[in-house]
């Protein structure tokens, strides 16, 4: 009798997953399919590439079974799952057994920086974090046992006539122990079921704060939120979490689920200089990394430049904050496309107006780049990259090749 035929058969955890179509978009294989409940993975297509794993936010792609082939599970049955199914031994096999066609793979998934469902990795992006990054704690929280956080405090940051309503929220996990590093975020879970009735997805956050915490010493962190009120076709839509986050008063109790993320980190060595690139809310990561350098302003040695764009000032997170910080710590260049006061710009004109600052980090082996906010900026500051490149005699897509091998490129986009 010839050898049972063996695979390890690839899920996704319904539990964590936030449908963010990156796995589908991802798999050059088409082995990933979904309707509007769950994202399954094809078994009798599926050739265990792992090209899905890193891009995925929460780590839900990073599921294997060991089945027999002929007895794995169905597309049918996996779109009807609300959880992954337990392990199942296989059977006695009379001790005949063959090499599973997949390897279970190792590693988790980067973490993204949106308050939406839609988030996207780059094909451009690192698919590791930076050599000296700290080691970041995942997944210590899932759904079926969020930890409760309290409000510490809830502020807008925008202004009140502004079209955004951007707010600063401050969790406090108390006694509970939830370690995060800057690029790392965090899953809420909102209350409630959705049309169909069954509990909310989880919503992923990028975190604001630095390791040590929005106030120093305590165990908080701190998230940047713009109230969902539209898609992004200008239709009206109220954003399920966003919108119950914005509403929260000070000693509201908040569950969490998480950490997330192990690529999107920022590097520890003394020598690193960063290049943030951001828009809007994918501010709050770059927050982060620039508060953990101010913080340690006698380790840090290396340049920092940030391009932040919006529409106007009144649009802009952080923007009294940022204006504070030493012009010799940080070089910032705004990027304003609807202020009456000043040509329309966005950051990829800001990066090619500052060459000599933009292709220096591009050119030093410790320079690294951090990219998020909305899909649509992506491949205009590519584009600029090249440019600026071009004029200072390097080639873009070597040092692109570089940066993402050694982990110095990140782009993270919704």
């Amino acid at each position: 009798m010839g050898a049972p035929d063996i695979i390890k058969q690839h899920l996704i955890d319904p539990e964590i997953c936030i449908r963010c179509n990156t796995c589908e978009d991802t798999c050059p294989i088409d082995a990933i399919t979904h309707d509007d409940r769950n994202y399954v993975v094809k078994a009798d297509v599926c050739n265990g590439c792992n090209a899905c794993l890193s891009p995925c936010p929460t780590g839900a792609i990073d599921n294997w079974r060991t089945m027999l082939r002929g007895e794995a599970y169905p597309i049918e049955a996996q779109l009807l799952w609300d959880e992954l199914p337990p392990e199942v031994p296989l059977p006695d096999l009379g001790g005949e057994t063959e090499t599973p066609s997949a390897t279970t793979p190792t590693g988790m998934a980067a973490g993204p920086d949106t308050a939406i469902q839609s988030v996207e990795t780059s094909s451009h992006t690192s698919p590791r974090a930076p050599w000296s990054a700290a080691h970041p704690y995942v997944n210590l929280h899932g759904a079926r046992a969020p930890v409760a956080a309290t409000v510490a405090g809830n502020y807008r940051l925008t202004a009140e006539d502004a079209s955004s309503d951007v707010h600063h929220i401050v969790l406090d996990f108390g006694t509970h122990f939830f370690p995060i590093l800057e690029g790392q975020s965090i899953g809420i879970v909102p209350p409630g079921t959705d049309a169909s009735g069954k509990p909310h997805y989880i919503r992923l956050y990028s975190v604001a704060s630095p390791r040590d915490g929005e106030r120093p010493g305590y165990n908080n962190l701190a998230l940047t939120v713009k109230r969902v009120d539209q898609d992004h076709e200008g239709k009206p839509v109220r954003g399920v979490a966003s919108n119950y986050l914005c509403d929260l008063a000070k000693g509201d109790t908040v569950q969490v689920v998480g950490p997330f993320g192990t690529t999107f980190l920022m590097p520890n060595h003394a020598e690193a200089s960063v290049m943030m690139i951001c828009t809007g809310t994918g501010s709050a990561p770059m927050r982060a990394m620039t508060e953990r350098m101010r913080r340690n302003m006698a380790h840090f040695n290396g340049r920092r430049l940030l391009f932040f764009g919006a529409r106007n000032a009144n649009e802009l997170p952080y923007f009294g904050p940022l204006l504070k910080l030493p012009k010799d710590f940080l070089e910032i260049h705004f990027a304003f496309s609807r202020d009456p006061a000043t040509p329309r710009r966005y950051v990829q004109d800001a990066i090619r107006e500052a060459p000599g600052s933009v292709a220096a980090l591009l050119g030093d082996a410790n320079g690294h780049v951090y990219i998020c906010g909305l899909k649509g900026m992506e491949a205009g500051v590519l584009a600029a990259f090249e440019t600026v490149c071009a004029g200072a005699g390097l080639n873009w897509s070597e040092v692109e090749a570089t940066m993402k091998a050694e982990g110095r490129l990140h782009i993270e986009t919704y």
